[in-house]
């Protein structure tokens, strides 16, 4: 695809340009390049804000995958782009120890990897920087002997420099005999006026097949598993609407601070840092209606229609459907609270913890609440959606005197990835009163090979990416309307209008927030579930 009425247009090819599926990398011999078997093109990546930890920590350890796994071509040149003074090869130490730490006993391929990479200093609004940094990859393209030469540019820089990187970028980078693709990181704005603005910034240089709006939630291992658990399964379909559903809880549990991000999160908050983007995409995939196609070619819109007529349905969440917190130092002293980071204002009303509910108003979920619970500092580390199931018609006359527990269908995304149906049967013995256990996959026993082998979040984004495939990114018009739903709580928040209750670090967060999902669902309090790899006993 080309950028911009200037860029000719990349003529059709008889073959495809996309990477090699698993499939075709297992069948391929064992000396055998995937990249330069199926890909005879050459690739630039040009990584801007190489420099930061996005970069170092997400991006890098990514691109390494691909290339591990063979899913680069042999022509490929990954180009750190950055205003601070750096060498090719302290770019390349500064990406090393990251990459050894996860990949031990790979330090020869690695610096295979890190050969590829190269640090090219600039002005983010230069276009004449921008340019020299692609005068010399078009050279390097042309002693390649490569006729088409595709271009990546990964935005790992805040969104106030994206309009003069991107003017940058059109100006002076596009590739005139590949396709030019843009993989945009979020924050994308922090209410509707400056999403708009930044998506008016975005439109006005590149077209949408270009864009990439990437959400690393939905390259999540579970999340990716939502549209086959749903669609491929007859038994689901029947029950996921509101005549059977009587919740859904979406839980984000984090048991660290700000962890040195204070000045950061001060300007986001948990709302904004969460909840906006992460779980409003995982409720658009749990609630959103059939797609035409889930799958193969040309699925990604389809997909994303679905979602957007969720996120239309749901109004804008009020300060009287929101309880929030903020992290207080622990008994212990162990770490300062929230307002004693040095970088957070002494009287900021940021959250750092938010529970909140609401409505999915269409025929499907009418009257079903979704919950969702997000928070820092909390006492353990988990995201999970909960699915909880009306009490069986009648159940209270069939067992009289005996407390019959709700079935729940429950997604773990992490850690421990997991699906799980909590099922009542007879306890075993001479006693008769049902029991909730589970019927339980959890990936980690069932997949074991597998999950020691699965590739990162960012990883299965960036190849989708490579390939082509949009139905993992965001669409403008998802994240306008998520948009819609949060600005005026956030707003309202920002002008004080409501205080977050302190609760102590590694709690479970405010009492009162407790309080305010009963309303909506209780936990069993007999019932707890464990992976499997912590013992067999699970009633």
């Amino acid at each position: 695809m080309a950028g911009g009425t200037a860029v000719a247009e990349r003529p059709p090819k008889a073959a495809s340009a996309a990477p090699p599926t698993q499939e075709e990398v297992a069948a391929a011999p064992a000396d055998a390049s995937a990249g330069s078997k199926y890909l005879a093109e050459s690739l630039t990546i040009l990584v801007i804000g190489a420099s930061g930890d996005l970069a170092k920590k997400l991006t890098a350890p990514a691109l390494y995958e691909l290339y591990q796994r063979d899913y680069l071509p042999k022509q490929m040149t990954i180009v750190g782009y950055a205003r601070s003074k750096k060498t090719d090869e302290e770019l390349r130490d500064a990406w090393r120890p990251v990459l050894v730490k996860k990949h031990k006993g790979e330090e020869d391929r690695i610096d295979a990897f890190l050969s590829t990479v190269i640090y090219r200093r600039g002005q983010y609004d230069s276009a004449e920087d921008v340019k020299g940094v692609f005068d010399e990859m078009e050279e390097r393209e042309q002693a390649d002997g490569q006729e088409v030469a595709n271009r990546l540019f990964y935005f790992a820089v805040p969104p106030s420099v994206f309009a003069d990187i991107g003017s940058a970028i059109k100006e002076g980078a596009l590739s005139k005999t590949g396709w030019n693709r843009l993989v945009v990181e979020k924050p994308f704005g922090k209410d509707t006026a400056s999403f708009e603005e930044l998506s008016k910034t975005i439109n006005g240089l590149f077209t949408p097949d270009q864009t990439y709006f990437v959400d690393h939630y939905l390259g999540k291992e579970m999340n990716q598993n939502l549209l086959v658990l749903r669609f491929a399964n007859s038994m689901f379909e029947p029950l996921w609407n509101r005549h059977y559903v009587e919740s859904v809880v979406i839980t984000f549990k984090e048991d660290i601070g700000t962890e040195g991000r204070g000045g950061y999160f001060d300007s986001f908050g948990i709302i904004r840092d969460v909840m906006q983007n992460h779980l409003t995409q995982m409720l658009a995939l749990i609630a959103m209606d059939a797609p035409v196609r889930a799958a193969g070619e040309d699925f990604g819109d389809y997909v994303r229609d679905e979602k957007v007529k969720v996120l239309h349905a749901i109004k804008p969440i009020t300060l009287d459907k929101c309880v929030m917190g903020q992290y207080a130092a622990p008994d212990d002293g162990s770490m300062p609270g929230y307002t004693e980071d040095d970088t957070v204002p002494d009287d900021s009303v940021t959250p750092t913890y938010a529970a909140l509910v609401m409505y999915v108003d269409n025929p499907r979920w009418a009257g079903v609440p979704f919950v969702m619970k997000a928070g820092k500092a909390l006492d353990e580390k988990k995201v999970e959606v909960r699915m909880k199931f009306h009490t069986p018609a009648a159940a209270a006359a069939m067992f009289p005197g005996i407390r019959v527990p709700a079935n729940e269908l429950v997604l773990r995304v992490q850690p421990n990835e997991a699906v799980y149906m909590k099922t009542n049967v007879k306890t075993p013995g001479l006693a008769g009163a049902p029991v909730a256990t589970e019927l339980d996959l959890s990936y980690g026993s069932r997949f074991d090979d597998k999950m020691a082998d699965s590739p990162s979040a960012y990883t299965r984004l960036i190849l989708d990416c490579l390939r082509g495939k949009q139905a993992a990114f965001v669409r403008d018009d998802e994240l306008r309307a998520a948009w819609k739903i949060f600005t005026p709580l956030l707003h309202d928040i920002e002008a004080g209008k409501k205080q977050p209750i302190k609760y102590k670090a590694f709690s479970r967060g405010p009492a009162e927030a407790d309080e305010f999902v009963s309303r909506f669902y209780k936990r069993d309090p007999t019932y707890e579930w464990h992976p499997p790899t912590q013992g067999d006993a699970k009633m």
